[in-house]
């Protein structure tokens, strides 16, 4: 953390936590009575609460994405590069709203916070919760910060499947949907990877049946597993080349099973850091949301379709090397839009990162988004 704030940072921020008595339905035929939803929020909501954007997290996000919550803070909000003054998401202009979403692990609730029933965790008795139960707590937190529409929904990832559901369930509550390096629907394959990584983690022995609070342990290995393997799924062939090789953590091989290669020892680093700060039921929770996303399902497969109820202005961003949601699949989105008569503006973007170039700050990115977000603030006056 640098001795003074960075000038383009919206400086320190403090969560805060919502709670809501009205009970929610679920898609799984369960519901909720009550739950919290933390927030942080970012700049200044105008007069007609016109100029407010929603963040949609991914898998591993949560409403933390851009400033400080303290000067010991060694790195900003996961989004940081992209929220702030002057940046793409400009909080000079705009009134930034990103929430943990239901199911999640840092505040909002979800497995690890306390089921009202019984006075424990929730646990694996938590519902399954899909990208519609999201969108509807996020139009309840609207509702609840007095904004009837935002003038952008946005989301990288499974962050751009809530952005794409708000503009199908709530077609009238946003005038721009900004979708980045997302899909539809996932592939089998992309199924295939998260059903790896949630046996991964119900195969530890520490998992006990998602009740491992109760037996006063963590699937501490089963979750280091599973975040490798989608951390491989997240980076190009070339990124995880120019950034390991085939370099070794010594000078020798030490003809033995232990890391090393500098690709594994930083795997393990990322799995085990991951291990300590997630929980191993919200992975399965989200992984499974991602599973289920697919729009077009009750109309045939069918995605222009699925899109009719759409009112709302379309960004769609793609990156070259994103062989997790790859182009293909933007591009399956912008041809369904177009053939619903709505619109889009789409670029692919030549970026060597994969998946995780839509957290990283390129030129073209950057400029890109910049311009879109502009012509945002333009439209709502701010």
């Amino acid at each position: 953390m640098p001795d003074s704030l960075p000038t383009d940072s919206v400086g320190l921020v403090s969560p805060q936590t919502i709670h809501f008595d009205t009970p929610i339905e679920l898609a799984c035929g369960q519901s909720l009575d009550s739950y919290d939803l933390v927030v942080e929020t970012y700049g200044t909501l105008n007069a007609d609460a016109s100029n407010a954007v929603l963040i949609c997290h991914a898998l591993s996000g949560h409403h933390h994405a851009a400033g400080y919550h303290s000067y010991d803070d060694k790195k900003p909000g996961w989004w940081d590069s992209c929220i702030g003054p002057g940046k793409p998401i400009d909080t000079n202009r705009f009134f930034v709203v990103c929430l943990n979403n239901l199911g999640g692990c840092h505040g909002s609730s979800g497995p690890n916070s306390i089921n009202p029933t019984t006075g424990k965790l929730y646990g694996p008795d938590f519902p399954v919760i899909t990208v519609a139960d999201w969108v509807k707590s996020q139009a309840r937190l609207a509702d609840r910060l007095g904004i009837q529409q935002w003038a952008a929904v946005v989301g990288g990832s499974l962050g751009g499947m809530q952005a794409l559901q708000w503009s199908l369930d709530y077609p009238d509550r946003l005038r721009h949907s900004v979708i980045i390096a997302s899909t539809p629907r996932l592939t089998a394959q992309n199924i295939a990877f998260n059903e790896v990584a949630r046996q991964a983690i119900t195969s530890d022995t520490e998992f006990h049946e998602g009740r491992y609070d109760d037996a006063s342990t963590l699937p501490r290995r089963g979750l280091m597993l599973a975040r490798m393997v989608g951390h491989i799924t997240y980076l190009s062939d070339a990124a995880m080349g120019e950034k390991f090789g085939r370099e070794l953590r010594e000078e020798a091989f030490k003809f033995g099973y232990d890391a090393e290669f500098q690709v594994e020892s930083y795997l393990r680093y990322q799995g085990e850091r991951f291990s300590e700060t997630f929980d191993a039921n919200t992975y399965l929770l989200m992984t499974r949301a991602l599973d289920y996303f697919d729009p077009a399902y009750e109309f045939g497969g069918d995605l222009s379709k699925a899109l009719a109820p759409a009112q709302c202005e379309y960004l769609v961003l793609s990156f070259s090397t994103d062989w997790r949601f790859s182009p293909a699949r933007s591009e399956e989105m912008v041809n369904a839009m177009i053939s619903a008569r709505k619109k889009v503006c789409y670029a692919e973007i030549d970026a060597p990162w994969g998946h995780d170039a839509f957290l990283i700050p390129t030129p073209r990115y950057t400029n890109a988004f910049t311009a879109y977000m502009d012509r945002v603030a333009r439209e709502v006056g701010a």
